[in-house]
């Protein structure tokens, strides 16, 4: 176990991000905790995984994930566990990891439908014509999936990566 700080001295990590991102996750953290009790608990992933299609996790991965938290998961812990993971990682591996939350099998894609309804249903709504954008800038394949790396790298190049 790390002993960086004490259990009070976490609150700086508010300093880390901008206001902005803190906005988004403290969205992100909102949808995770289904029960909204501000605590994000095993029954929140299980919950939330399923929403996404993922419904046969196993006890033991729940178990894992809310343990690499010293505690129970509130808003400044969840923070505080993303600066850990972001330090020293460069624009777009940050946006690669936030995508990564939503493909739990590691596949590099999500189904069009579900991130559809995660950008039209959640926080900054994407509007109709937004979303007609967005596809029209990244198809997804014929199965309906989606390669959030080739979106990650256009967001932080500005350009579509050369296959």
């Amino acid at each position: 176990m790390r002993q960086q700080q004490g259990e009070g001295g976490s609150s700086n990590v508010f300093s880390m991000f901008e206001q902005s991102q803190i906005q988004e996750y403290k969205e992100a953290f909102t949808i995770i905790d289904q029960n909204r009790d501000g605590i994000i608990s095993k029954d929140d992933l299980r919950d939330v995984l399923a929403t996404m299609g993922q419904l046969n996790v196993k006890n033991e991965e729940l178990e894992a994930m809310v343990k690499e938290a010293s505690g129970p998961i509130n808003f400044t812990v969840f923070l505080t566990m993303f600066g850990e993971k972001l330090k020293g990682a460069d624009p777009e591996d940050v946006i690669v990891s936030a995508f990564k939350v939503l493909d739990p099998e590691a596949t590099g894609f999500i189904k069009k439908e579900f991130l559809e309804e995660l950008l039209t249903t959640q926080c900054d709504r994407f509007t109709a014509e937004e979303m007609t954008n967005l596809w029209a800038a990244f198809p997804p394949d014929v199965a309906g999936n989606v390669d959030y790396k080739n979106i990650c790298y256009v967001i932080t190049h500005g350009e579509e990566k050369e296959e």
